[in-house]
């Protein structure tokens, strides 16, 4: 199906609002040691925070957020490990498993701020785009149509080859994509990590694209 784009805006930005509520701080606070952090001001949590963590060696404030945020996916010993791995490398891009990025930068950028950079520092990339017609308009649509406009040295063009040309199914589309937000007038918003999509890399602000879409053959 054809598909017209036009790219309003590409930001790189190095936290996502809302990535964290007030319940999510006060019980990362009562991890961190500190009681009854309800009766606090909502305002005054993320220093509260910050303050807490503080307390603990980088290592070990890591591994009590993976494990607040992530028990469910990873073990003891993935987080013992990750927790180490993510003061030397940006394990929110380099991670095997790219379902728990999206997590894993949420992660990254609190401990980066709670350390001053401690953490190495990583950058989600926010684009508001305008795609016509309007309709079956999925994050794997999304993706393919953007690839167009990227250098031809993008990650995702060298990695999903098949993927992008319908040879393929296009599954790490809905985790390559961290956010598709439908707007007004055919405007949508997307978040991914500067990994997959960075702003330097797009080159045309307009164009059309043909999406070649996957069908599995019937045996």
């Amino acid at each position: 199906m054809k598909y017209h784009l036009i790219i309003n805006s590409v930001k790189s930005v190095e936290k996502l609002e809302n990535a964290w509520s007030d319940s999510d701080y006060i019980n990362l606070l009562d991890r961190f040691g500190l009681a009854n952090a309800e009766t606090s001001k909502p305002e005054e949590l993320l220093e509260l925070l910050y303050l807490a963590i503080s307390d603990f060696e980088p290592e070990e404030a890591a591994a009590i957020v993976l494990d607040y945020k992530l028990s469910n996916h990873l073990n003891k010993n993935q987080i013992d490990e990750i927790s180490h791995e993510m003061l030397l490398d940006k394990i929110s891009e380099e991670y095997a498993d790219i379902t728990l990025h999206h997590e894993l930068y949420n992660i990254n950028q609190l401990l980066n701020s709670a350390y001053n950079g401690t953490f190495p520092n990583a950058k989600a990339t926010i684009i508001t785009f305008e795609i016509t017609p309007n309709k079956e308009v999925t994050k794997e649509i999304v993706l393919k149509a953007l690839c167009v406009t990227l250098a031809n040295n993008n990650v995702i063009k060298r990695l999903f080859v098949d993927q992008l040309a319908g040879k393929e199914a296009f599954d790490e589309a809905e985790d390559i994509i961290w956010k598709l937000e439908s707007k007004e007038n055919n405007t949508y918003a997307l978040t991914t990590s500067d990994y997959w999509m960075s702003r330097d890399e797009f080159i045309d602000a307009e164009f059309d694209v043909n999406i070649l879409e996957f069908e599995e053959e019937n045996e």
